[in-house]
């Protein structure tokens, strides 16, 4: 039995309704709270992210002795430090190509750039964690919706169907029930795909810093390693 115009409240209208768009309205709600944690979690780990590349970016440049940059990071590693740990990736891999007798100078920058990449690729797949699923409630939600919507306002026909004079009172708590899933698959499609809009942009800038920071990071080691030969020649 619907509810009557009177007593018409969502409360009544989402008990009132059929169990497929009851169903609709569970999946809709567990999609919006499970997104909505992955929204504040992803916040918080990209404003972390940021605030850390920006201070290791700045001892970085400070610090003339890479060597003992990589020492202190070994003391006190952070895995959301996505700067440092591509930074520890080169630096170790140009550590062990430049003990080894016999590597040309660009085979070791090669290495090391190969060794950037990795690390690069890994922290980019850690941050874009959880964004293939914002992005799917997004478009996928308004339509699970309108599936509860079509359903519920089918089963309001059917209804309408065995009496004898509808009225405002008989067709308006079967439509309104019907409408309430679009408005759940609505309220969580806005904020899923806001939150990815905005965390894909955040990503896109954190890796373009990454790629600058790798090829500042090759151009340090590089000099690093003609030092040695300059200083010969001058001699």
């Amino acid at each position: 039995m619907h509810a009557t115009l009177e007593q018409m409240t969502v409360w009544s209208l989402v008990s009132d309704a059929s169990l497929l768009v009851k169903l609709v309205m569970l999946i809709l709600l567990g999609a919006s709270l499970a997104s909505w944690y992955l929204i504040v979690q992803r916040s918080l780990l990209l404003g972390r992210s940021e605030r850390l590349l920006k201070d290791f970016q700045k001892r970085f440049r400070q610090q003339g002795d890479l060597a003992q940059l990589y020492r202190e990071g070994a003391e006190q590693a952070d895995a959301d430090a996505a700067l440092e740990q591509i930074f520890r990736a080169g630096y170790q891999e140009f550590a062990h190509l430049h003990r080894q007798h016999g590597v040309a100078p660009e085979a070791v920058i090669d290495g090391v750039e190969r060794s950037l990449l990795v690390a690069i690729s890994e922290q980019e797949e850690r941050l874009e964690k959880g964004l293939p699923f914002l992005a799917t409630v997004g478009s996928v939600s308004p339509y699970i919706g309108l599936f509860g919507t079509v359903w519920g306002i089918m089963n309001s026909f059917i209804g309408l169907s065995q009496v004898q004079q509808a009225t405002l009172s008989t067709v308006a708590p079967g439509i309104a029930e019907a409408l309430i899933a679009t408005a759940i698959g609505l309220f969580a499609a806005i904020p899923a795909v806001i939150a990815y809009n905005r965390f894909a942009a955040r990503v896109a800038s954190l890796s373009t810093r990454f790629y600058a920071f790798g090829n500042e990071l090759q151009t340090r080691l590089h000099r690093k390693l003609q030092a040695p030969s300059s200083l010969a020649q001058a001699a």
